[in-house]
């Protein structure tokens, strides 16, 4: 206000005294702004900007590019200016100079030192005055990044030393902050992505070639390489598209006292199997150069080395080969004589050999030699998936010594042996192996006697001899203070031999004793009182699969599987379905048992009645009835073979379950249930719905019909093998399709589908044939197509005949509906009459008992009735009539000398307390007797 005052006199002033009238006041506006820089607050330096363009003409103008003098003083003006790091928009400029003192390095020495500085100054991340800098300078970011590599083509190894590192400080560290005004560095995240998208790695990758002689810059640049494919896939994918691996590999044996060499281009390689493209990287090993330099560099270690980083770079160098074999199945290690070394580290010392390699080589118990057996073990199992290898691994006798640790375990050992505790480590490592190993080199297995090992300790395990097993590694899980690690290995062993369906082996355990052995050990372990956990189901379902393999097609082992197999497997068939889904296993434990119910049982007369004896049919199809429907053809398939003995039948139709259904509405809803997954073609009522196509589904529908040739089987065919409705249909022929008890109306109208499967099945053949031969151009013979027309239309009136007979059956039931209704409402009628009789009734004895003249007429025709019913009507004049009703009795009733009376209902008089008034038909209010009240 005081303002606007001031403002008005000096107004008035200034006209000569006179006013000025203004229709606005006038109001002042404050100019001034005060900023960060005015107060102080800005922390760092200021960046001026630097016309670099002057800096790069001074370089490269003709006039003035022999002025090395001015040269080195315009050069450290920059490096004076940009100290704390170059702003991106400068960038483009500032590798302009870069690249004019590279080209000029061998002409002036001096220029190599700005190089380095310059360099120095590039490892802080870059400066951006906005955050979409980031975005706006991304390109020209990228092309300096890229640029770094390629300065690597100056000769100078501490230009090239001050690139690496450069590279190393803007790739892995956090920077600092960078104390700049109105600027900000970049953060590590960004810097990071730059070099993933820049082709950085794939330049240092080629440079490689040019610093054959230069160690210590080679050294440096695979220290790079190391740090850029440890953190990024994309970074090992540009350096495979160099050939990294290859130029990598093939130089792991160059001279170097230091040992860093090796140990840096073993990373490398380990990241880029990690991280980078398998199939690249196993194109780029595949030869014979890489796996050599390999072998050498394995071989060189573990033969010279003796310090600890030596044995374990040795063990990494082992853990590299072990990854290529997995990754890269086509590696020649054979090729190279890798794998027969390989062999000879790993059984040297349990197969005595007088290699040179091995003479004075010995694995002590340090841990370091204890991952080196581990790792051999693993390195075994890898190369036994090459079947070009598997020779070698015979002629090293790995099967001898694999099975060499098969034996009972000791508490203690000797000086130089293993500690008890790295003996089961290694055994349970050996047995894991002999899983993959044994179905492979069956010949050797049985040339060392394996099934006798492995039952030996199978027997053991199951002993009385005390053993705290130490648990330890992923093989010991649930093995601590017991046997059952190697229990549990010992059975896989067996699982694995038995899986290969070799005679020769089945029968050597057969004669070993091992079905009865098993029986024995199963025996008790349904007897047992303890609840059993994951790893005792497994064993069990590993017994029980075992001994299907055993006995199938062996009518001999079935007799020896006996009652005690059968008691066995019943005990399994009554495992509560509640636990098929309690994740322990239980469902597989189920699945092996009725796979040994049908491998082990079926066939043979003895053990099939046995089964019988112990309801093993209704339990089977209480399986059927209960479990999840991916279990439904396995019980399918064994109800079908045992339906093959005639005893079978009686106890499928007998089978009651649910609700009272019956085992044929069981399969009839099976059926229907899966049709309904296939997509079949039904009306709501499950009648046919397309006459031409009764039983095909929406994704046999959907793939048409294509030509195959005649080795293939088409999809009709595959039909019958991928659901069960072959099976439901077999099983019917055997029970029969008629007179089934316990079947509903629906259940009738599938019966007759399941009836004609077979026909329905041989229509879409032929359909299948004949749309063939239409998509080929082929035309049959006339006899031919008429037979062809024929039996098409034959299975074409057939579903016509089924539809017809499902629609009578649907007719006659909604005809028997009707009929159940109308009885239903008759009966309802009936009980409203009786009610209303009974009301009359009441009625009637209401009013004889309210009004005399009608009690009197009520007697009286009672009286004429008593007589009409009487034949001879002159009785009353004899002579020995005697009366026998009593005199005066005015009652409707027989009565005798005592009468009973009942007494009104509670509801009309209100309990024994009320009083009821005659007159009004109702409750009389209860009036209590007031007391005077007593005076003195």
């Amino acid at each position: 206000m005081a303002a606007l005052q001031t403002i008005q006199a000096a107004t008035f002033h200034s006209t000569g005294g006179g006013m000025i009238t203004e229709n606005k006041p006038t109001i002042p506006v404050v100019a001034h702004v005060i900023t960060d820089e005015d107060i102080g607050a800005l922390q760092g330096s200021k960046l001026i900007p630097m016309n670099l363009n002057r800096t790069i003409k001074l370089l490269t103008d003709p006039h003035s590019s022999m002025l090395y003098d001015r040269h080195v003083n315009a050069l450290q003006r920059v490096l004076r200016h940009y100290t704390k790091g170059f702003p991106m928009k400068d960038l483009v400029q500032v590798f302009k100079i870069l690249n004019v003192c590279s080209d000029r390095v061998n002409e002036q020495p001096r220029y190599e030192q700005f190089i380095i500085d310059i360099l120095k100054i590039c490892s802080l991340p870059f400066l951006k005055e906005k955050s979409s800098d980031e975005l706006v300078f991304e390109q020209i970011v990228l092309e300096s990044v890229s640029q770094l590599g390629y300065l690597m083509r100056v000769p100078s190894i501490a230009v090239r030393k001050q690139i690496c590192e450069t590279l190393l400080c803007f790739f892995t560290e956090i920077p600092d902050k960078q104390e700049v005004q109105y600027h900000k560095g970049t953060n590590l995240k960004y810097n990071q992505k730059v070099v993933e998208d820049s082709d950085i790695a794939e330049t240092l990758v080629k440079s490689l070639a040019l610093l054959e002689s230069e160690l210590p810059v080679k050294l440096a640049v695979l220290n790079v390489l190391q740090k850029f494919s440890k953190h990024s896939a994309k970074i090992c994918d540009s350096m495979l598209r160099a050939d990294a691996a290859h130029r990598v590999c093939s130089r792991l044996m160059d001279p170097d006292p230091s040992g860093q060499l090796l140990f840096r281009s073993s990373e490398i390689l380990w990241n880029l199997l990690e991280n980078g493209d398998k199939a690249v990287l196993a194109q780029q090993l595949n030869n014979l150069i890489c796996i050599s330099q390999l072998r050498d560099a394995f071989i060189y270690q573990l033969t010279q080395g003796y310090s600890h980083y030596d044995r374990q770079l040795r063990n990494d160098l082992l853990v590299l080969a072990s990854l290529i074999a997995q990754k890269c199945p086509n590696t020649p290690f054979v090729e190279t004589g890798f794998a027969k070394q390989l062999v000879l580290f790993s059984t040297f010392q349990e197969v005595k050999s007088h290699n040179a390699l091995v003479k004075h080589l010995k694995l002590m118990q340090n841990h370091e030699d204890f991952e080196l057996k581990k790792l051999l073990f693993n390195i075994m199992v890898t190369m036994g998936n090459d079947s070009t290898a598997l020779p070698i691994l015979s002629e090293g006798h790995l099967m001898l010594a694999l099975f060499s640790f098969v034996r009972a375990n000791e508490s203690q050992s000797g000086p130089r042996e293993w500690t008890p505790a790295q003996f089961e480590e290694l055994q349970l490592q050996a047995m894991s192996s002999l899983c993959s190993l044994c179905p492979k080199m069956l010949d050797d297995y049985m040339t060392v006697q394996g099934s006798t090992r492995i039952l030996l300790l199978l027997e053991w395990c199951v002993g009385p001899e005390d053993f705290g097993g130490h648990g330890n590694s992923l093989h010991g899980v649930g093995g601590r203070g017991n046997k059952r690690a190697q229990m549990r290995f010992c059975l896989r062993v067996l699982r694995s031999v038995v899986s290969t369906g070799d005679e020769l082996a089945l029968q050597d355990l057969a004669d070993q004793g091992a079905i009865n052995q098993i029986i024995t050990i199963l025996t008790n372990a349904v007897t047992s009182n303890t609840e059993d956990d994951a790893i005792d189901v497994e064993m069990q379902a590993d017994m029980m699969m075992i001994l299907s393999c055993l006995c199938d097609g062996d009518m001999h082992r079935k007799e020896l599987f006996g009652e005690a197999g059968v008691n066995v497997c019943v005990h399994y068939l009554r495992t509560d379905p509640k636990l098929l889904s309690s994740g322990l296993g239980h469902h597989r434990l189920l699945l092996t048992a009725v796979d040994c119910v049908w491998c082990s049982i079926v066939g043979c007369y003895t053990t099939e009645d046995y089964l019988l004896e112990k309801e093993g049919i209704f339990l089977l199809i209480d399986l059927l009835e209960a479990c999840p429907k991916n279990m439904h053809n396995l019980i399918l398939g064994c109800l079908l073979d045992l339906c093959e003995n005639p005893k079978t039948v009686h106890h499928v139709l007998t089978w009651r379950g649910k609700d009272n259904s019956s085992a044929a509405h069981l399969f009839c809803e099976t059926w229907r249930s899966e049709e309904r997954d296939l997509g079949v073609k039904r009306d709501n009522n499950g009648a046919i719905a397309d006459v031409r196509r009764p039983l095909m589904g929406s994704l046999q529908d959907s793939k048409g019909f294509i030509p195959l040739p005649a080795g293939c089987m088409s999809q009709a065919i595959v039909d019958v093998s991928e659901n069960m409705r072959a099976k439901i249909y077999s099983i019917f022929c055997k029970i029969g399709f008629t007179d089934l008890p316990g079947l509903t109306v629906d259940d009738h109208i599938t019966l007759t589908v399941i009836e004609k499967y077979l026909d329905f099945k041989m229509g879409e053949v032929w359909t299948e044939v004949i749309t063939e031969l239409d998509q080929e151009r082929v035309r049959p013979t006339t006899p031919d197509l008429e037979a062809v027309e024929a039996i098409s239309r034959a299975i074409e009136n057939r579903a016509e005949i089924v539809a017809g007979t499902q629609q009578e059956l649907l007719e006659a039931q909604q005809s028997q509906d009707t009929l159940n209704e109308q009885e239903f409402y008759a009966e309802i009628r009936e009980n409203y009459r009786q009610k209303e009789k009974q009301l009359n009734d009441f009625s009637d004895f209401v009013a004889r008992t309210s009004n005399y003249q009608l009690l009197k007429a009520a007697k009286e025709r009672q009286e004429y009735s008593i007589e009409a019913s009487r034949i001879p009507n002159e009785y009353k004049k004899s002579n020995f009539f005697h009366e026998i009703n009593l005199p005066n009795i005015k009652t409707t009733t027989f009565a005798s000398k005592h009468v009973v009376v009942d007494s009104t209902p509670i509801d009309l008089t209100g309990g024994p307390l009320s009083n009821y008034d005659p007159d009004t038909g109702t409750n009389k209010t209860r009036k209590l007797p007031t007391q005077k009240a007593l005076t003195m």
